[in-house]
């Protein structure tokens, strides 16, 4: 597998992982109630924070020859 497709993938995963935490602080804030709602919001922002994270070093890393 190329460097490339790596990057891809990683990001794919990455934007997943947004699409997910999403889905979980909307769960939180609107469904949930009492420790789970503060265990899926936790969660959640870590995810979030995470994915960020993902998403920041493979834009800083540039392109690829391959």
């Amino acid at each position: 597998m190329t460097p490339a497709l790596q990057k891809m993938w990683i990001s794919l995963a990455s934007m997943g992982f947004m699409f997910l935490s999403i889905i979980l602080i909307y769960l939180s804030r609107y469904k949930l109630k009492g420790f789970f709602r503060v265990l899926t919001a936790i969660f959640a922002y870590m995810l979030m924070i995470v994915s960020g994270i993902i998403i920041f070093l493979v834009v800083l890393s540039g392109p690829t020859n391959g």
